[in-house]
């Protein structure tokens, strides 16, 4: 991705941030209640995540029985006495490979997918039971906000 690209997505990514922000204060200031906000290291919290590492090692696995596939293709394949019957078992192996392939990279976006809704899900919870009214990547914020990270990542264990 072009840094430009980047940077407008970051910008826009903040703009957000301040506009939820100053509607919530706005808020808050007329109820006379404090205004709390908590920050969380997102990237680290997924880099910290059990089930992210589990779901990896379940990949590379995968991956390496694919390759066993792949070697054990080949094999077959060389051993074949004519080029017709190479091409054909060759494709029948690469449209298995291209199958098996996509539904590892199915299986492993749907999961993911659970992963991601499940952390979301616990930083929604955790700073609503520590009180705050926001919670922000933070990446996002250059200063400010209290860093929940470090509750976050126990909560995962």
């Amino acid at each position: 991705m072009k840094l430009s690209k980047i940077l407008t997505i970051t910008a826009v990514i903040a703009a957000f941030s301040v506009c939820n922000m100053t509607m919530a204060m706005d808020l808050t200031k007329a109820s006379g209640k404090a205004f709390t906000v908590a920050v969380v290291d997102i990237p680290l919290v997924v880099q910290k995540s059990p089930q992210i590492t589990g779901l990896r090692t379940e990949r590379q696995n995968k991956l390496n029985d694919l390759e066993t596939f792949v070697l054990n293709a080949r094999k077959d394949v060389a051993a074949q006495k004519t080029d017709e019957a190479k091409k054909a078992l060759e494709d029948k192996y690469n449209k298995e490979l291209n199958e098996r392939k996509d539904a590892i990279d199915a299986d492993f976006a749907k999961k993911l997918a659970s992963i991601d809704n499940d952390i979301t899900s616990l930083i929604r919870i955790k700073a609503k039971k520590l009180g705050y009214d926001l919670t922000l990547i933070k990446g996002s914020v250059i200063d400010g906000g209290s860093d929940i990270t470090n509750e976050i990542i126990k909560e995962l264990r």
